[in-house]
C-alpha cells in the first residue's frame, strides 16, 4: 500500500506536464481539418479540363457547387471542357457568364442524380435527374442507353465510369446534356424507331420542329403517347400491308395527330374513366379501371404501358397499339349499299326488318353473307305474290333475311356438302335453321340459291353472291336439295302415293305440321330392297310403300334427338315404333328390326330431320 501511494502522484504530476505541454503547442499550431474529396473537389483539382463546369457550378443558382461539395451523395456525369466549348459555340455563347443563370443552373441539375450509382448498376431506361425545369415543375427524366457503353438522352457517351469521391461517383461524359424535348426521348430509345421514321416519313409535316417547341411557346407543351415498334408492326398488320411506306400520306398524317395532345402536360394521375382526350387529330377516350387504356373512334383500345417519361417540353406514356383515326369502313352494309345498283332490295329488306337488321351486318361480325341481287328479290316477291318489299310483313321478311346470314367468316373454301346453321330462328322451337350446301358442282343452297360471285372479302366478314333468295326450308327443301336422299323423294312422289310433298310442305303451326321425319339413306332402300327380294323400287305394292313411308313421320311434334329415351313409345303416321339412346340412339319397328340414327335435328322451319341407316318398315305380319 505504502508503494501505490508513493507512485500515483508521480503519474499524475506527469500527466499534468503533458498536458501542459500540449496546450503550449496550440499557441503555435492550427488545428488540422480532415482532407476532403467531394464531387467540387473532384472538378477542382482536375480544372485543366473541367474549369468550364466549375466556373459553371459557381454561377449557377442556389450555389451548386456548395450543394455539390455536401453530404450527398449524388450521381454527376460531368462534361470537360471540350463539351462545355462545343454547347456554348452550338447555342451562341461565347462564355458561361453569357448562360442565362436560370438556364445554366437547370441545365446542370440535369447532369446530377440523387443517389450514388455506379456504372455497374446502370441500365437501359429512364431515371429521374435533379433538374425541375419541366412544365409542372416535377423532376426531369434522363434515358441512359447501355446496349454499347453508355449514353446519355442520345448525345452524351460516358468517357470515364466510376470516379468514386466521398459524397458520390462522377462519369465523365463527351458532351453537355441539354434539357430534352419529346423529340429526344423518341430519337434516344430504339423502342421508338418505327414512330421516328414515321415522324419524319418525307411526305409528312415537320413534325420533329413542331414538337420541339419550347415551352411556353404554342403550342408547347405536348403530351405525347408514344407507339412503340411492336405496336406498329401490329398495324401493318392490321391494315393489311407490309411496310409503313403502304399506309397513304393523309391517314399517316391524321393517325400521328392522334397521338399528340397540344398545350398539355397530362401525367397519367389525371386521367379518369371515360375522358375525352382532345389530339390535334381529334377526340380519343382514356379510361383507369383496370388499367390505363385509350379508345380511338373506331373502337380500338391501346393499353397505356408505361407513363409520364417527363420532359422540358412535355411528357410520353408509351402504348401498346396505334391509335387510327375514324377510318372508311367496308361492312357488309357498305358492300351492299356501294352495288345498291344491283342489290338496292336488300339494302331496302335490310332497313325494313327486325331489330334493324342492317345495323346489326354494319357491326363487329363476322358474319357470312348469302347476298341475292334484284333479279332475285323481284322473282322472290312475284313468286309470294308481293309487288314489293313493302309488303312483305316484316317478322317474315327478317326471318328470310336472316336465313342467308351465318355465323363467323367463312370462305368458299371453308365450305364442304353438309349442313350448317343459319341466322333464322324462324323453326318450331325457336332453334337456329339449317341449310344445306351442296358444292358437288359449284356451290347451290338448299338447292334453290347457287353463289355466282363467292368470297368477297369485307371488314366484318365475307360476302356471296347467289343468283336466287333462299326462303325458309321445309323438311320436303332438304330432301329434296339432298341427294343423299333421292330414292326416299322417288318413294315419296312415286305416282300411286299420297301428295305426301303437299303434306310434308305445311307450314309450321298448321295441322299436321310440325313433322318430325326418319329419313332414311339411298343405301338404307338399297339395303331394303335386297331384303325385301325385289329388284326396284317399283316392285314394292302400293300399299306396302304408303304403310312404309308413314312409319317414318311424326305429326304434330318436332323431336330433337335430346328428347328421346330408352324404351320411348314414338307414335308415327303409320304406327307405334320404339327409341333407344344407351349404346347410340335406334329406333325398332314392329318387325324387331333396328334402324341406327347416324345424323341428328336437320332444323327446318316446319320440322325436324333424323337421319336413319334402315328403312322402318310396317308390321310384315298383317
Amino acid at each position: 500500500m505504502k508503494k501505490l501511494l508513493t507512485i500515483l502522484p508521480i503519474i499524475t504530476i506527469a500527466f499534468m506536464a503533458i498536458t501542459f505541454t500540449s496546450c503550449d503547442d496550440d499557441d503555435d499550431n492550427e488545428i488540422m481539418e480532415p482532407t476532403t474529396n467531394s464531387i467540387v473537389d473532384f472538378v477542382t483539382e482536375n480544372s485543366d479540363n473541367y474549369g468550364m463546369l466549375l466556373d459553371a457550378l459557381i454561377k449557377a443558382d442556389g450555389d451548386l457547387a456548395t450543394v455539390l461539395g455536401g453530404d450527398g451523395p449524388f450521381t454527376v456525369f460531368a462534361p470537360n471542357d471540350t463539351a462545355f466549348g462545343t454547347f456554348l459555340s452550338a447555342n451562341g455563347f461565347n462564355s458561361v457568364d453569357e448562360v442565362p443563370t436560370d438556364v445554366l443552373s437547370q441545365i446542370l441539375l440535369n447532369h446530377v442524380v440523387s443517389g450514388s450509382v455506379q456504372s455497374s448498376s446502370l441500365s437501359t431506361g429512364y431515371i429521374n435527374s435533379l433538374s425541375t425545369a419541366t412544365p409542372n415543375g416535377e423532376n426531369m427524366n434522363m434515358y441512359i442507353d447501355t446496349s454499347n457503353g453508355v449514353r446519355i438522352n442520345g448525345v452524351s457517351s460516358v468517357t470515364g465510369a466510376d470516379n468514386i469521391v466521398d459524397n458520390g461517383v462522377i462519369h465523365l461524359v463527351d458532351a453537355v446534356i441539354g434539357l430534352p424535348t419529346v423529340v429526344t426521348f423518341a430519337t434516344a430509345d430504339s423502342t421508338f424507331s418505327t414512330l421516328v421514321a414515321a415522324l419524319t416519313r418525307g411526305d409528312q409535316p415537320d413534325f420533329v420542329s413542331t414538337l420541339s417547341t419550347a415551352n411556353g411557346t404554342d403550342p408547347a407543351p405536348f403530351t405525347v403517347f408514344a407507339p412503340t415498334n411492336t405496336a406498329f408492326g401490329d398495324l401493318l398488320t392490321e391494315l393489311g400491308v407490309s411496310e409503313l411506306d403502304d399506309i397513304d400520306t393523309a391517314t399517316l398524317t391524321a393517325t400521328l395527330n392522334h397521338h399528340v395532345v397540344a398545350g398539355a402536360n397530362v401525367m397519367s394521375s389525371a386521367l379518369m374513366d371515360n375522358m375525352i382526350v382532345t389530339t390535334l387529330g381529334g377526340d380519343i377516350t382514356a379510361n383507369v379501371s383496370g388499367g390505363a387504356t385509350l379508345t380511338d373512334a373506331n373502337g380500338r383500345m391501346s393499353n397505356i404501358v408505361a407513363v409520364d417519361v417527363q420532359t422540358a417540353n412535355g411528357i410520353i406514356h408509351v402504348i401498346d397499339k396505334v391509335i387510327l383515326p375514324e377510318l372508311p369502313t367496308n361492312t357488309i352494309v357498305d358492300f351492299v349499299s356501294e352495288n345498291s345498283d344491283n342489290y338496292g332490295m336488300l339494302l331496302e329488306a335490310l332497313g325494313k326488318a327486325d331489330g334493324d337488321l342492317a345495323t346489326v351486318l354494319d357491326g363487329d361480325g363476322p358474319f357470312t353473307v348469302f347476298a341475292p341481287n334484284d333479279t332475285a328479290f323481284g322473282t322472290f316477291l312475284s313468286a309470294n305474290g308481293f309487288n314489293s318489299i313493302d309488303e312483305v310483313p316484316t317478322d317474315v321478311l327478317s326471318q328470310i333475311l336472316l336465313n342467308h346470314v351465318v355465323s363467323g367468316s367463312v370462305e368458299s373454301t371453308g365450305l364442304s356438302t353438309g349442313y350448317i346453321s343459319t341466322l333464322s330462328t324462324a323453326t318450331p322451337n325457336g332453334e337456329n335453321m339449317n341449310m344445306f350446301v351442296d358444292i358437288s358442282n359449284g356451290v347451290t343452297l338448299n338447292g334453290v340459291s347457287t353463289v355466282t360471285t363467292p368470297d368477297n372479302i369485307v371488314d366484318n366478314g365475307v360476302i356471296h353472291l347467289v343468283d336466287a333468295v333462299i326462303g325458309l326450308p321445309t323438311v320436303v327443301t332438304f330432301a329434296t336439295a339432298d341427294s343423299t336422299f333421292s330414292t326416299l323423294v322417288a318413294a315419296l312422289t312415286r305416282d300411286d302415293q299420297p301428295d305426301f310433298v303437299s303434306t310434308l310442305s305445311t307450314a309450321n303451326g298448321t295441322d299436321p305440321a310440325p313433322f318430325t321425319v326418319f329419313a332414311p339413306t339411298n343405301t338404307a332402300f338399297g339395303d331394303l330392297l335386297t331384303e325385301l327380294n325385289v329388284e326396284g323400287l317399283d316392285d314394292i305394292d302400293t300399299a306396302t310403300l304408303t304403310a312404309t313411308l308413314n312409319h317414318h313421320v311424326v305429326a304434330g311434334a318436332n323431336v330433337m334427338d335430346s328428347a328421346l329415351m330408352d324404351n320411348m313409345t314414338i307414335t308415327t303416321l303409320g304406327g307405334d315404333i320404339t327409341a333407344n339412346v344407351t349404346g347410340g340412339a335406334t329406333l325398332t319397328d314392329a318387325n324387331g328390326r333396328v334402324s341406327a340414327i347416324t345424323a341428328t335435328n336437320v332444323q327446318s322451319s316446319n320440322g325436324i330431320i333424323h337421319v336413319i341407316d334402315k328403312v322402318i318398315l310396317p308390321s310384315l305380319d298383317q
